[in-house]
């Protein structure tokens, strides 16, 4: 979806690169929402509908449609463990 590449380290964590900085991902009992304050992870998108259509045949559920904000427009989405993310874009 964003070209990431993955890497498992056992069942509870994956590792990515290819996405402009490298990182990875523990699996937790907990998620992350902004309902429960957390931050929001926002990725960018220069194809915003694409990237939702991508996201939602992956699996992942829409929590808030694309809206507008100052700056451009986003949507909100979870994983399938619940944790909450949003894309962005400035492209109309």
């Amino acid at each position: 979806m964003f070209d990431w590449v993955f890497e498992d380290y056992g069942a509870e964590y994956a590792a990515f690169s290819n996405a402009g900085l490298e990182g990875g991902f523990f699996k937790s009992g907990q998620c992350a929402s902004t309902k429960n304050g957390s931050a929001l992870v926002v990725f960018y998108s220069a194809e915003l509908e694409k990237t939702q259509a991508k996201i939602e045949n992956a699996g992942g559920n829409i929590v808030k449609n694309i809206f507008s904000f100052p700056g451009g427009r986003r949507f909100h989405f979870s994983d399938p463990s619940n944790n909450e993310y949003a894309v962005w874009s400035d492209k109309s």
